[in-house]
C-alpha cells in the first residue's frame, strides 16, 4: 500500500484531471477509507491547495485557483518542456530572464535524476536580440497592455518616437486594444485609435501607459477578421492581406543556389546554371529595385516599367552619394519614391 506522501500526489493528480470528484469515487481509486481522504484533502489545504468540498448526496471535491502558488505537479514531459521554456528565456534576455534562470535552477533541483539527466542532455543555441535592436518591455507594462485587452477598456498612454521616451515627440494617445502580438522579437499592440479613427500597430516598447484606463468599449473586427494578416500587412505597407504592394521579377545572372537564401518570401526560378528568374516584392519601387541590386549580380529581362524606372532613380541615389554632392537631389521625386 503506498505511503501518505505518495497517495497526497496521486489524489492531487486525480483533481487536477476533471473539475469535480465524487468523494466515494476518490476513495475507492486511492483504495482508502473516507476518513483517510478527508484527511489527505485536508493535508493537501495545509500547504496552499485550495480544494473545496461539495454538499450532496455523494459529496465531492473540486481543486480550485487559489491566492497563491502552491507546490506544483507536472508529469515528466512537463517539467522536460518546462525546462526548455525557461532555458530559452534566460538566454534571450529581456526583463524576465533573471527570473527564469532562478526559476530552471529551482526546477532543476527538485527534478529527480532521471529528468535531470535528460534536461542537461539537451543541447540547442538561443541567439539573443541586440538591445539597440530588440528592446525590452517592462513586465508591468507588459500585463497592464494586456489587462486593458481582456477588460476592453480604453487605453491611454505616451508614445515616444524612434528615439524613445526620454524624447520631445511623445504623444498622448488614445485606444481601444484589441490583441498583444509577439512578432520577431518585438511586442505589438493592435487597437483602434479614437482620435485618428484608424486601426493602429503600436510597438509595446515605445509606450508607457497611464492610470487608470479610459471606459469600457464594444470590440471591433480587426480589417479581413484575423489580426495576424492584418499584422503581416501592415509589416508589408498595405491595409489587409500578405501580399507585398508592389512585386516585380528579374532575371539574375547567377544559380539558384546562390539566390534562394536570400530570396525571403520571394519566388526562385532555375533557368540554367547560372540563370535565375526571381520574382520579389516590397512596399515601394525604390525599396524593390534596392533588394534586388543587394543580390550584385548583372539583371536582364526586368519588369514591369515601373521597377526598371525606379533602378534608374536609385542609380542617380547612389552616384550623388558617390560624389559627394550635398545639394538638392538630381531626382526630387520619381516612380519609385514612397
Amino acid at each position: 500500500m503506498p505511503g501518505p506522501s505518495s497517495r497526497m500526489l496521486t489524489l492531487l493528480s486525480l483533481l487536477q484531471t476533471r473539475r469535480d470528484w465524487p468523494g466515494r469515487l476518490l476513495a475507492e481509486r486511492l483504495s482508502v477509507s473516507p476518513r483517510t481522504l478527508r484527511r489527505d484533502v485536508e493535508n493537501l489545504r495545509d500547504l496552499g491547495y485550495r480544494i473545496t468540498a461539495m454538499k450532496g448526496p455523494d459529496g465531492g471535491y473540486r481543486l480550485e485557483a487559489g491566492s497563491e502558488l502552491p507546490p506544483m505537479l507536472f508529469d515528466d514531459d512537463q517539467v522536460i518542456a518546462l525546462a526548455v521554456a525557461l532555458r530559452t528565456a534566460s538566454a534571450a534576455g529581456g526583463p524576465q530572464a533573471e527570473a527564469s534562470l532562478r526559476a530552471l535552477a529551482t526546477v532543476r533541483q527538485v527534478m529527480p535524476s532521471r529528468l535531470r539527466h535528460r534536461v542537461d542532455g539537451l543541447r540547442f543555441t538561443t541567439l539573443a536580440v541586440s538591445p539597440h535592436a530588440d528592446p525590452a518591455v517592462p513586465a508591468a507594462v507588459l500585463v497592464a497592455v494586456s489587462d486593458a485587452v481582456r477588460a476592453r477598456e480604453v487605453l491611454r498612454f505616451d508614445y515616444a518616437g524612434v528615439g524613445g521616451a526620454a524624447h520631445a515627440d511623445s504623444t498622448r494617445r488614445r485606444v481601444e486594444p484589441h490583441h498583444v502580438v509577439f512578432r520577431g522579437g518585438r511586442w505589438y499592440l493592435v487597437g483602434w485609435e479614437l482620435d485618428r479613427e484608424e486601426w493602429r500597430v503600436f510597438r509595446i516598447d515605445r509606450l508607457e501607459p497611464r492610470i487608470p484606463t479610459g471606459p469600457r468599449f464594444t470590440p471591433r473586427s480587426v480589417p479581413g477578421g484575423d489580426v495576424a494578416r492584418f499584422v503581416a500587412a501592415r509589416f508589408k505597407g498595405g491595409e489587409r492581406g500578405t501580399d507585398w504592394p508592389v512585386t516585380g521579377h528579374a532575371v539574375l545572372r547567377l544559380p539558384a543556389r546562390r539566390v534562394i537564401p536570400f530570396a525571403d518570401d520571394g519566388v526562385v526560378e532555375e533557368l540554367g546554371p547560372d540563370q535565375t528568374r526571381l520574382v520579389l516584392g516590397s512596399w515601394s519601387w525604390t525599396a524593390l529595385a534596392a533588394a534586388f541590386a543587394r543580390f550584385d549580380a548583372p539583371m536582364t529581362q526586368v519588369a514591369p516599367r515601373e521597377l526598371a524606372e525606379a533602378f534608374g532613380v536609385l542609380a542617380t541615389r547612389m552616384a550623388d552619394a558617390v560624389s559627394g554632392e550635398s545639394g538638392e537631389p538630381r531626382h526630387r521625386r520619381g516612380p519609385g519614391r514612397s
